[in-house]
Formats: structure tokens, sequence, C-alpha cells
């Protein structure tokens, strides 16, 4: 009996059970779906993708949108132009000091033509959270022009840049140091007070002048509205120096109301600050600008490093020209006080007529120690 060898195919391995279950239908079918699930959820990345992606687009271009129509309320929707921004010494706000005049006015709504009625040379110091708020009487003589007349008649002939240069005559002997300007009238104070909810501060006099403020304040330490701070910032008739002590008012308010934005505001709420400042306040400050300077400013102590003075200066019998009577300068006294304020120092200024320094030039030597120390009503009233 014969025996046939059957011959084995080269290459071909016998089949398995694994190999047998790979290729499948079910296998196949199985594969099919999950790539089409791969494909599914890639096209869902890019779908969450592409709507986060537009509406970071949509956000950015509405953040543009703002801070366009926020520049353009602060710069008075044109009020503030080419010309005044020429004579500006340009500065970094964030990161080196300036100055900046700030102008409290009559104006009213729909008016081009109006005075300067309070006018404040701050310098700001964002490097070593410091201040200076320097008030100039109102009825300050000047030549502007050839024409001898009051600093703040400068702002009814050429607005903001002719008070601009009538200040950096007065103060810096004609050299172009401010740098931003800013005006509110006496409805958009009251405003911007009640914005950021009220100040806090020590009136030092009381305020009753029934026949032109329908408000009356006590003296002491209270918090203020916008009302009762606006009254208290404009009363002069019955005091025996008048308007220098309704200027150190004024200079009162405003630290009141740095302290408050500086170290009492919530920071979330800042964008909110800005929009409100922007309906009633008038400055060549951008948004961003302002966001700068009040995050380098936050957690200044205002009561000890913000200094506050009236430049020397007198009026009497002997301030007349021509009938009108004006405040006069004595310009040495000024130039010293200017250069300390120059140079960051305290000013040691005078708070009333004249030119002697007083009990210091700090906002805390003239608003009382519970400026400084941050006491409360309750914690005053005990002492």
């Amino acid at each position: 009996m014969s025996h046939r060898k059957i011959p084995v195919q080269q290459g071909r391995q016998p089949s398995t059970g694994a190999s047998s279950r790979i290729y499948s239908r079910d296998n196949v079918s199985r594969y099919s779906e999950r790539a089409r699930q791969r494909r599914k959820s890639r096209m869902i990345k890019r779908g969450i993708l592409g709507a986060v992606l537009a509406v970071l687009l949509v956000g950015v271009v509405g953040v543009g949108a703002w801070f366009f129509h926020i520049t353009g309320n602060l710069r008075g929707n044109g009020f503030i132009g080419a010309n005044v921004l020429q004579i500006l010494n340009d500065s970094d706000v964030a990161r080196e000091p300036f100055y900046m005049l700030l102008l409290g006015t009559d104006g009213r709504p729909g008016e081009d033509v109006y005075r300067s009625d309070s006018i404040i040379l701050a310098r700001v110091d964002p490097v070593e959270k410091k201040a200076a708020l320097i008030s100039i009487p109102r009825d300050t003589r000047v030549v502007y022009k050839g024409e001898t007349m009051k600093i703040n008649a400068t702002h009814s002939i050429d607005g903001p840049e002719g008070v601009i240069k009538a200040v950096n005559d007065l103060c810096f002997d004609g050299e172009q140091k401010v740098s931003h300007y800013a005006e509110v009238n006496f409805p958009g104070m009251e405003q911007l007070i009640d914005a950021v909810g009220g100040i806090d501060l020590e009136a030092t006099e009381e305020v009753d002048d029934p026949a032109h403020l329908d408000v009356k304040v006590e003296k002491g330490w209270q918090h203020m509205d916008g009302r009762t701070a606006l009254a208290y910032a404009r009363c002069r008739y019955t005091y025996a120096d008048g308007d220098y002590t309704r200027m150190r008012h004024q200079r009162q308010v405003l630290g009141a109301l740095a302290s408050k934005i500086l170290n009492d505001l919530d920071p979330a709420s800042i964008m909110g600050t800005i929009e409100s400042l922007s309906n009633v306040v008038i400055t060549t400050l951008s948004p961003q600008d302002i966001l700068a300077v009040a995050n380098a400013m936050r957690g200044m102590d205002v009561g000890n490093d913000m200094y506050v003075a009236n430049i020397p200066s007198y009026a009497d019998g002997t301030t007349y020209v021509n009938g009108v009577s004006y405040v006069f300068v004595y310009e040495d006294k000024l130039a010293e006080m200017m250069a300390k304020v120059d140079a960051g120092e305290n000013p040691d200024g005078p708070q009333t007529m004249g030119s002697e320094t007083g009990n210091g030039s700090t906002l805390s030597d003239i608003s009382g120690s519970a400026f400084a120390s941050g006491d409360t009503e309750d914690e005053s009233a005990a002492e």
C-alpha cells in the first residue's frame, strides 16, 4: 500500500479563532461605528471651539465698542480737541509722576461758555503712591493774551486750553508741565459721589447758609451723600476767609472721594465706576489711563500721603485793579512751594489766606485724626 505525501503550502498558516474574530463581519461593523463616533466627536469639538472663538470675538468687539463709547464721553464728545492735547505734557501715568488740572465749573447742560468755579492742580505719583492737591483761587490775577483778568475768566475765553496755559504760566513759569485735564460741573460731582456710595469725612466747619444752600451740615465725622458733600464744598459766604475755607473743603471732599475709590470700592465695580464717571466728567484721560492709575494707586494712605494746600496769596484793599477785586500771589513763596511739590515733598503750603503754613499740609492735618486712622463714627464719638 503506497503512501502519498500531501504537500504543505508555504506561507499559509492555519486559521485561528482570534483572526476570525478580527476580520469578522460583526467586528467590521463595530470598527465603522467607532470611526463614525470619533468623526462626530471631532466635529463637536470643532463646533465648540468655533463657538468659543466667536464669543471671544464678539466680546473683544464689544469691549472695543465700550471703550470707544466711554472715551467719546470722557472727551466730551468733541469738547476736548487737538488744540488741548497739543499743549499737554506727554507722560506715562502708570509709571511716572504727572500733573493734572482739575476744574469744577458752573456750566449747565447746553452751555458752551461758563466759568471755572474751582481750580485744583494735582500732582499724582503712581510709583510712590502719593499725591498733592494745590488750590488756586478763582479770582487770582493773571495776564492772559496781554490782558489782566481773573484766572477763571480764561476758561470763558478759550475753554480748557486757556486755563491750562494760565496755570502753566502761574505755577511753572510758562513751562508746559500739565499732562492731563478734567472738569466736572456741580450736578456731575453730586452724581459721581452718589455713584460710589457716598464719602466719609470730618466736617471741620458747619454749613448753614439758607440764603444760598438748601442743605445744612453739622460739624464732625460723617457719611455724606452727593448733595451734602456738594453743599459742604460750595459754602463760602458764612466764613471769615470765604473762598479759602471753601477751597479747603473742596480738597477734603476730593481726598475722601479718592480714598473711597482707591481703598473701599470693590475692584470688580471699577468698570461701572468709569462708566458713571464718563457721564459727568470731561477729561483727557482714557479709560485705560484711569484703570492704570487706579490700579497703581490702590492701597494709598490717603490721609498721610496726600498733601493739600492753596497757593500763597491774599486779597485786601490793595488788590483792586481798575475797580475789580483780585487775589494777588506771593510769587516767591509760590515758587518755593511748587519746587517742593515737584520733588514729591510736603509743600508746607498755607490752608488759608497768606503764606503761613499753619498746622501741616497732609489731608489728615486738615481733616482730623479720624480720617487718617479710619475710625468709625461711633469710635470718634466715644473719644
